[in-house]
């Protein structure tokens, strides 16, 4: 690939760097657990062979696991304070080396937002290291005017500040040291950008020092070239993949045509270890975010394709049956498992569970069969697994289990609770070949924690509403229970309805919890705040703090009247609405809520998108109408009284 030189006049001699010449590498850290996450190690180990030394800057807390993971990979580390990002890390990183970098050739200043080596660092090294020149960057960004971040004057042309690598000639100037000395504070992400990174080159090639870039932007467009073209730079060759395409926001990818799918095969097409990327990301991203930015959304086939026979799975199946008439429909689904399987049924009373006895008797066994009766029904399947079968699914025997319940939802409807019941074990047990193939997954992707289907929205107003009123609780229990993978704004990321394939040791965080039946309250506490549908909605980020990432699974039928169904929906809704996803869904975050279209509602609408400020007059002038409204009611119903008949 061409090398794009940035010109500057006069111009400084400018060296190549040496044969055997010695580099140094700042590399800056940040974790808001003080944990070190694998994908750092892996690219810090890769870079070993270009780098004589590794100084590890790491902004806030380190565990003593961070640590482990750190110090094998370094020659030192240096802990400091959570201030002026990834720059001021650079600074102090700088400070601390002192005046031992003039046994240096070449300093790399590098962060952890970037995965890689996902091509080999050596090809650009090679070619950079003949080139010269001050100082090179491994990707850029063009100028921007006005300015994003001040709407005034421009974003120069700059080399993006994740890998910025400089040569001895400039970081032993005057002009280096003035530049750091003089470092302005910098409080925010903007700062950061304002101040540093979009000044930066500009601020070294006007004083003359000569600046390239290893992988030019690929277009003249003002975007994101490392974020939005990260799969053409792969091919390229750049090692670098930034991470940020896999936790933005999704309609802004969408509006840009960005499948973040695509660029993971590339990744993996490649010989990186996607395993890190999603380990990394589940546990730092929003799960509902994730799940859209990378597609995890896995339509199996009924023909199975993925399964591997030669390694089976040990599988336990845990089903609780309310409804002992469900129990053969349950055990017809269970038995499209591949291989072998044990089986648990919980249930609330003898009379359940001799029933369900006398069903299982009439079964060929594929495994073994143990009917409990738990000690309460409090918290229904959720509490029957938790507290039931806390023994055996923390016993180790197990890679899998599938957890499902005697469905019904007659509360909703025949209609509505028939689809519920057939959109969950269709979609986790459709078929045999289908089952296989969920299991599949399990055996290909060793850091899969959850598999279970989307969201239900046929029949329910789960989109937008997923939350109802189990946020804050959960919350509050994510916080208890040392969760601390970001919770999702609008709806979680959860399997709704209950029942799912999972390792046991994704859920390590929920079944090691001392859980009581008491918990959980009687039938009055099975509701929106209760326990069990809090913990039907945390699954996934228990998993997620463990490292286990989750993908939500569908079969070809379901996904044909889903779409259609959600086309169709989305088409109406859209059709008063600006062009894009995104713009219209910015329009109506900045409206907030519609409530149901009353003169109040508009007023508040009106205000929140043209006089924010003024939210306090505009109640304040709704409350008086409502007053008057209210007087003219009363006068109007008195007159009605008085009137002669």
């Amino acid at each position: 690939m061409k090398t794009a030189e940035l010109v500057t006049f006069p111009a400084r001699a400018a060296a190549a760097f040496p044969e055997g010449g010695r580099r140094l590498l700042i590399y800056v850290v940040y974790d808001r657990r003080g944990d070190v996450e694998e994908y750092i190690a892996y690219a810090l180990r890769a870079l070993r062979e270009q780098c004589t030394t590794i100084l590890a800057v790491v902004n806030g807390l380190l565990t003593d696991e961070g640590r482990k993971r750190l110090e094998p990979v370094v020659d030192d580390i240096l802990v400091r304070e959570n201030r002026g990002f990834d720059i001021w890390g650079y600074k102090q990183g700088l400070d601390a080396v002192g005046d031992d970098i003039g046994e240096y050739d070449e300093v790399i200043l590098a962060n952890d937002t970037w995965f890689g080596p996902v091509q080999p660092f050596g090809p650009v090294f090679s070619r950079m290291d003949v080139r010269p020149l001050h100082f090179w960057g491994m990707t850029d960004h063009v100028r921007v005017e006005p300015h994003p971040f001040t709407q005034t004057g421009y974003l120069p042309y700059h080399l993006q500040s994740y890998w910025v690598a400089v040569r001895r000639e400039m970081f032993l100037s005057r002009e280096w040291q003035d530049y750091w000395r003089d470092l302005p504070a910098m409080d925010s992400y903007s700062d950061a950008v304002v101040k540093h990174e979009g000044v930066f080159t500009e601020h070294f090639t006007d004083r003359g020092f000569i600046g390239e870039v290893a992988f030019p932007t690929f277009t003249d467009k003002v975007e994101n070239h490392a974020v939005l073209y990260a799969e053409q730079l792969l091919e390229a060759g750049c090692p670098t993949l930034k991470r940020r395409p896999f936790f933005q926001w999704p309609p802004y990818l969408d509006h840009l045509a960005v499948v973040g799918r695509w660029t993971l095969d590339t990744v993996q097409r490649l010989g990186y270890p996607i395993e890190l990327v999603h380990a990394d990301l589940a546990r730092n991203v929003e799960p509902r975010t994730l799940n859209a930015d990378a597609a995890m959304l896995e339509v199996l086939e009924d023909a199975s394709n993925l399964y591997d026979d030669r390694h089976p799975l040990r599988t336990l199946v845990i089903a609780h049956v309310f409804y002992p008439e469900m129990t053969g429909e349950i055990l017809e689904h269970a038995e499209r498992l591949p291989g072998a399987f044990d089986l648990i049924v919980t249930t609330p009373d003898e009379s359940r569970a001799a029933a369900i006895s006398a069903v299982l008797a009439d079964r060929d066994e594929r495994g073994s069969v143990d009917v409990r009766i738990v000690e309460s029904n409090n918290g229904r399947d959720q509490s029957a697994f938790l507290i039931g079968c806390r023994d055996v699914l923390l016993g180790g025997g197990y890679d899998l289990v599938v957890k499902l319940h005697s469905k019904k939802t007659p509360q909703d409807g025949y209609n509505v609770g028939q689809h519920f019941k057939t959109q969950q074990f269709s979609n986790l047990l459709g078929s045999a070949g289908y089952a296989a193939n969920v299991v599949g997954l399990f055996q290909r992707e060793p850091g899969l924690g959850l598999a279970f289907p989307p969201t239900i929205h046929i029949g329910y107003p789960s989109l937008g509403h997923g939350w109802w009123a189990n946020k804050p609780a959960l919350i509050e229990l994510a916080q208890e229970l040392g969760i601390r993978v970001p919770i999702d704004d609008v709806s979680p990321l959860a399997p709704f309805g209950s029942m799912f394939f999972a390792r046991p040791e994704a859920l390590r965080i929920l079944l090691e919890h001392p859980w009581t039946f008491d918990d959980f309250g009687g039938a009055e506490a099975y509701q929106d705040g209760g326990l069990a549908h809090v913990l039907e909605r945390l699954p996934v980020y228990a998993a997620g703090e463990r490292g286990f990432h989750s993908r939500t699974i569908a079969n070809a039928g379901y996904i044909a009247s889903s779409y259609a169904a959600l086309d169709f929906n989305f088409d109406q809704m859209s059709s008063t609405l600006p062009d894009t996803t995104m713009q219209q869904i910015e329009l109506l975050r900045t409206l907030g809520s519609i409530e149901y279209g009353t003169l109040p509602d508009f007023l508040r609408m009106y205000t929140r998108s043209h006089r924010p400020g003024a939210m306090a007059q505009t109640e304040l002038l709704i409350e008086r109408l409502q007053r008057v409204r209210h007087g003219l009611r009363r006068a109007t119903q008195g007159l009605r009284r008085r009137r002669p008949r």
